[in-house]
């Protein structure tokens, strides 16, 4: 077993090209051959559903189950009046595996609507449908709070509640005093409402006792946080619970940690002796998994009348929950995207009546971009200066926060590329002055987005076998974002072998342990484990380290010289962590704990970039907006694989035409929860809102930052769309958006 940081190699090792790769698993997903969680389907298969709260906030005074209990067919009725024997598993960022900290189905306490209060199974899901409508509760009620400005909210500041270096306020100079002496300032409230993740696959799947084993199949980024959460919740080894998910049908942070259904599954499992599936209804996923927070940020930037940035003061209120506190970087991307030499951020929480929020897909620098980027538009117009211009002359050399060089920062090449492939010269600077001649306004906005990368702790294991083949279990996820591409096309170039020879398996704890898959550190992280265990492959093999291989040849010959390996298989595995990352990370990744690294890597800041350029169309009538094309250019480093990557941003700026048009979580303040929680009310983008998406990368490798030169990039791609969007919404119209989504009644 190597540890790359201990043993020093480092040497940047391109891999060999390999022709543009069709993403593996394709044909098995449209064919529907590729078996999600809930597909699977033992014998003597029960199926359950939950009752959800129906109060606000309170307790639970009565719950009726008789009724239901009556219907035909039902099992199993399981509530906080049964000893479920569960423990809570903790909250994932306070060293525990859940989404939050409550463990429903354990008291009489009600935190928040839609929380569940009963689980029924029964032999059918007809009957447990029906069954579950029929549960009945009495509350005594309390007043409640689910809103930023609702009476009855608390407010914490950051640093006081959450005393962690990495979570203090970013303060550089005197960003206070530069921005009360600059010539040219911009003083803004921006604001971005709540949104819910909602990937195609619903949450569930499918618990089934062994038996002393727990067996769970289920749509997760986390198999490691699944595999230890339930040990924990059951007072188990976890040695006894397996964890099988070969395809997660999109997670985007709904499905990064332990589900709170999971546990009393597993105990009805146990009861009744035969295996138990629950699909959660769209509806009840609303109230779930976390979500965005709605998030409030108040920015000021200082310059000079050229619009060199002198100050920039970027404070944050972001919803929490009463329990939890979701650990925000809001600033952490504010403070580096420019060269800003005094910089102040502030970020507090505001604790309303909801389940915890946490993670989708760019938590913290989707808002934090839409805010700075807006501002920076705003500053623009202040000085007179192209936005591209204004952007590229405000360039960073090195991190302003650490004065510590950037691994690789291309950001001004991403803007340059990216306004040549847009025709950016041709545009004019007057809002307004790009009208068609039906009246439809046009207008073209540009936008920068950063995020840092980091580093996680994986264990990776090739199997080179006799007939030529070769079996990478790998201690990763795929989520659709072509990691199995990108770890087969690792493979076979090193080797010089063909993709169709390289079978990868990820996303099952029977095989290796394994970390989270999320902050976009899936693929550089697994690809550096691979990549050390190819050089310890080639060590066994007796190959050079270098250059094609002819793998049934050296597994017979490997087998010659050394008996013991049969001539079957030879297998080498490697563990590879983050830069500077003790030995605990290591024993974190094996209890499913979360362990990532960086942006401090010694010596170096590490981030990925990306500029976005938008065009709008707005009605002249009703001004509703239409992005008709975008064109985005990023700074990921060496471009593991060219289809899945270009796919990657081509879904996120669906993302964000989505976060910047009409994605919005409406939460009801008389009776709490969400209320749009269905695809036909919390409206994401179709067919006929997307134009056309134009896709390139600068594509420098980043060998600073580790010898396979992959940086982030599933992330960052969506970092800065939602601006770019609203900045050509100003364009186009003259009216300032300030808050996401953009509504028709704004621009009115």
């Amino acid at each position: 077993m190597t540890d790359t940081e201990e043993s020093g190699d480092r040497t940047a090792h391109p891999w060999p090209p390999v022709e543009r790769t069709p993403r593996v698993g394709a044909r098995e997903k449209v064919t529907g051959a590729a078996r999600y969680g809930a597909d699977h389907a033992p014998p003597g298969l029960a199926y359950a559903i939950p009752v959800v709260a129906t109060a606000g906030k309170g307790r639970i005074t009565g719950l009726d189950t008789a009724e239901a209990a009556a219907v035909p067919g039902v099992l199993l009725i399981l509530s906080h009046l049964d000893d479920l024997g569960i423990a809570p598993a903790g909250y994932v960022m306070a060293d525990g595996y859940a989404f939050q900290s409550l463990q429903p189905l354990l008291d009489d306490r009600i935190a928040y609507r839609g929380q569940p209060i009963a689980l029924v199974v029964a032999d059918t899901l007809v009957a447990a449908v029906h069954a579950a409508g029929l549960v009945r509760a009495a509350y005594d009620e309390e007043p409640f709070a689910v809103e930023l400005d609702a009476a009855g909210t608390e407010t914490v500041l950051q640093e006081e509640a959450l005393p962690l270096p990495f979570l203090a306020d970013v303060v550089v100079g005197d960003a206070d005093g530069a921005y009360e002496r600059s010539p040219l300032r911009v003083d803004a409230v921006y604001e971005t409402g709540p949104q819910h993740q909602v990937p195609m696959e619903l949450i569930g799947g499918v618990a089934e006792w062994h038996g002393d084993t727990l067996v769970v199949h289920e749509g997760t980024q986390s198999a490691g946080a699944l595999r230890g959460g339930l040990a924990r919740q059951l007072g188990i080894d976890p040695d006894r619970v397996q964890v099988i998910t070969p395809y997660v049908g999109g997670g985007f942070g709904q499905k990064n940690s332990l589900q709170p259904h999971l546990a009393p599954l597993a105990v009805a499992a146990r009861r009744l002796g035969r295996p138990v599936k629950l699909v959660l209804p769209r509806a009840h996923t609303f109230h779930a998994a976390s979500f965005r927070p709605v998030s409030r940020h108040r920015v000021r930037l200082g310059a000079d009348r050229s619009g060199r940035l002198l100050a920039a003061i970027h404070e944050v209120d972001q919803q929490a929950s009463r329990r939890d506190l979701l650990p925000a970087t809001y600033t952490e991307i504010t403070s580096r995207l420019y060269g800003i030499s005094s910089f102040r951020g502030r970020q507090r929480h505001v604790r309303t009546d909801v389940q915890t929020p946490g993670y989708m897909r760019a938590p913290f620098e989707h808002p934090a971009a839409f805010a700075l980027e807006s501002a920076l538009d705003e500053l623009a117009c202040a000085a007179g200066r192209d936005p591209v211009e204004l952007r590229l002359s405000n360039d960073a050399g090195a991190d302003p926060v650490t004065g510590k060089p950037f691994s690789s920062r291309h950001l001004a090449a991403c803007l340059r590329r990216g306004a040549e492939l847009f025709g950016w010269a041709e545009r004019p600077p007057d809002p307004g002055s790009m009208r068609e001649t039906d009246g439809t306004l046009v207008g073209w906005g540009v936008a920068a987005g950063a995020y840092p990368v980091m580093t996680v702790p994986v264990l990776a294991r090739l199997r080179a076998r006799a007939d030529g083949r070769v079996l990478a279990e790998v201690g990763g996820h795929e989520m659709g974002q072509g990691i199995t591409t990108a770890l087969a096309r690792a493979v076979a170039g090193d080797l010089g072998i063909g993709v169709d020879r390289v079978d990868v398996v990820v996303g099952d704890t029977r095989v290796v342990p394994h970390h989270l898959t999320a902050g976009a550190w899936g693929t550089n992280s697994t690809l550096l484990a691979v990549h050390a265990a190819l050089l310890e492959l080639r060590a066994r093999l007796g190959v050079p380290r270098e250059g094609p291989v002819d793998v049934a040849a050296a597994v017979a010959a490997a087998g010659r010289s050394a008996p013991e390996q049969d001539g079957a298989e030879v297998v080498a595995e490697a563990l590879t962590k983050g830069p500077g990352q003790p030995p605990e990370a290591v024993d974190r990744m094996r209890a499913g704990l979360v362990a990532p690294a960086g942006p401090e890597y010694p010596g170096h800041v590490a981030f990925s970039f990306i500029a976005h350029f938008a065009e709008v169309r707005v009605a002249p009538a009703a001004p509703r907006v239409r992005v008709s094309r975008v064109v985005s250019v990023a700074d990921c480093g060496r471009v593991a694989s060219p289809v899945t990557a270009e796919a990657q941003v081509r879904g996120a700026v669906v993302w964000g035409i989505g976060a910047a048009l009409s994605e919005h979580s409406e939460v009801d303040p008389r009776f709490g929860g969400f209320v749009n929680a269905d695809l036909a009310d919390y409206v994401i983008p179709v067919n006929a809102d997307v134009g056309r998406i134009e896709v390139a990368f600068v594509g420098e490798p980043d060998f600073t930052l580790n010898p396979t030169g992959v940086k982030t990039l599933g992330e960052v791609a969506l970092v800065g769309v939602a601006p770019a969007i609203a900045n050509a919404v100003f364009h186009a119209t003259g009216r300032r958006p300030r808050s996401l989504p953009i509504r028709v009644e704004d621009l009115l």
